[in-house]
């Protein structure tokens, strides 16, 4: 992680004043690597292009690991975004009941406002279930998985 001294040196980041100095958001420990996945899993399901500017963000407000929460956004990355936001549409269609819609795709802004007259809804709303219940999971796998190893660590030093 980076050194608080080269944080307050930097001039781009003056502009945030004492936000980036609290601990939290670039040490690693239980707390915060749990909250950066939350974070960073919500956000990936977040169909708009500044993800990872909304990410740091709420990573800062939050107070937990901010380069986490950021390189989590990747997750929904060029070449998984398809899939991971047609899986969120269909969520939302079986969650809203809406019938499936067949799809021929034309490079025009009516059909784009066309289409989203129609998927949007269930888009959104299958984007909020899987960024929220993805969070969820993230952030009480992450615990576990770190209560696990602390838990092993000690059986391994008792043993010893």
């Amino acid at each position: 992680m980076p050194d608080h001294e080269l944080i307050k040196r930097q001039k781009a980041l003056k502009v945030f004043g004492n936000v980036l100095y609290n601990p939290n958001l670039w040490c690693l420990n239980r707390r915060s690597a749990s909250g950066a996945f939350a974070v960073g899993l919500f956000m990936a399901f977040v169909p708009l292009p500044s993800q990872m500017i909304m990410a740091a963000g709420l990573a800062v407000a939050c107070g937990v690991n901010l380069p986490l929460s950021v390189a989590l956004v990747w997750i929904s990355n060029p070449i998984t975004m398809p899939v991971l936001f047609y899986g969120a549409y269909k969520v939302g269609a079986w969650v809203m009941g809406t019938p499936h819609h067949p799809f021929h795709f034309e490079l025009s802004w009516d059909f784009i406002a066309q289409q989203m007259s129609q998927i949007g809804p269930p888009f959104l709303l299958g984007c909020a279930i899987c960024g929220v219940t993805l969070a969820i999971a993230g952030y009480f796998g992450i615990r576990g998985l770190w209560r696990y190893s602390v838990v092993r660590s000690w059986n391994k030093r008792r043993a010893r």
